[in-house]
């Protein structure tokens, strides 16, 4: 992964599904987290939005291996995220949970040596219920499973809500045959995201934009043609000086949201940006955070920034609905600049959510 000025993209691909198993440490997107480490999985507590205290959802993960750094020999980021569109209130990132967990080459879970580049013998099983070393999984969401179905204690879940969804799903139909029926058939509950693989490349060096390139952000297009509009109709009610004000103000409005559309319109497919120690990119300059709103790691270095996920994600997740979706303008990662010890712990980081949103003068 880049560091410092080098900036990578993150691309979504459809990949088959062995390849985004922990065992080949995979960057993707949606279906359940590949859990790098096995030891200290974040609990439901910590995997529940701060604002509705629901279960999160797995939104993507990044592998993120430090060099020089034998401790990070492995090393991946995970991103959770609330399925309640009615969570995301602009400046709100209480709907977002990050964590961080990284192993030495050699440790209990993997093998000293690259995974082969092919399928497992075995094939993987439709739904991990447990990992290698017997901790198990929320049938639903693929976290930590501590809670489990009280008449056939086969089926473990994170929550009472997700146990309460897959018993309407259907394993109240299943519950207490004598079949394996709940690791290998498991319904579509309509919660986890679409899977895709992230797939990273450099990003190319700036070029001529052509007409073409700045219309594939249709999304962002979209957002822009709406703010423009609810301007317009507060400028009909101000005076002179007021007008004046919101002129100046849109003018700078304007040069970061042209800065940002022309930076995506070069590879309009981009999901992620990441560069570690560099500089995210904001589609606003409302709401961007100081020093002093990044807080430091536990362990007391400072959080510096890793990546950013993109709005173009979201037309990849299915989220759009006919009253409220969940959305973002950006979303901004933070992690720490010592790359902490985390072999026995998921170590949870900062995440700051930037949205388009029309000023209220």
């Amino acid at each position: 992964m880049a560091i410092g000025g080098t900036v990578e993209l993150g691309f979504l691909e459809e990949a088959a599904a062995w390849r985004l198993r922990s065992p080949y440490f995979p960057s993707k997107v949606g279906g359940q987290p590949a859990w790098l480490g096995e030891a200290g999985l974040p609990g439901p507590k910590e995997l529940s939005c701060r604002h509705c205290c629901q279960p999160c959802a797995f939104l993507l993960q990044v592998y993120a291996p430090v060099s020089g750094r034998p401790e990070c020999f492995h090393r991946s980021i995970l991103v959770f995220c609330c399925r309640e569109a009615t969570c995301y209130s602009p400046g709100d990132s209480r709907c977002f949970r990050v964590f961080r967990n990284q192993l030495p080459r050699k440790n209990e879970t993997y093998s000293y040596d690259p995974p082969l580049e092919e399928p497992p013998l075995e094939g993987p099983t439709c739904v991990d219920v447990q990992l290698r070393s017997g901790v198990p999984l929320c049938r639903i969401c693929g976290c930590l499973g501590p809670k489990t179905c009280a008449k056939c204690h086969k089926a473990h879940y994170c929550s009472r809500d997700h146990q309460i969804l897959d018993w309407k799903a259907g394993h109240k139909q299943y519950c207490c045959r004598q079949s394996d029926w709940f690791s290998t058939a498991v319904p579509d509950h309509k919660f986890l995201f679409p899977t895709y693989e992230i797939v990273i490349e450099p990003e190319e060096p700036e070029k001529k934009e052509t007409q073409e390139n700045a219309d594939s952000s249709g999304k962002i297009e979209t957002c822009a043609d709406a703010v423009a509009a609810t301007v317009s109709c507060m400028a009909a009610s101000l005076n002179e000086e007021e007008l004046e004000a919101v002129a100046k103000h849109e003018t700078k409005e304007d040069k970061v949201f042209e800065d940002f559309k022309k930076l995506i319109a070069l590879q309009p497919e981009q999901v992620l940006r990441y560069c570690v120690g560099g500089n995210p990119i904001w589609i606003s300059s409302e709401n961007v955070p100081q020093e002093k709103d990044i807080p430091n790691c536990p362990c007391g270095a400072k959080r510096i920034f890793e990546f950013q996920i993109m709005p173009q994600l979201l037309n990849h997740l299915k989220v759009d609905s006919l009253n409220q979706s969940i959305d973002w303008g950006t979303l901004v990662i933070y992690t720490c600049s010592e790359h902490c010890s985390c072999e026995k712990k998921y170590m949870e980081e900062f995440l700051w959510k930037q949205d388009i949103v029309a000023d209220t003068v």
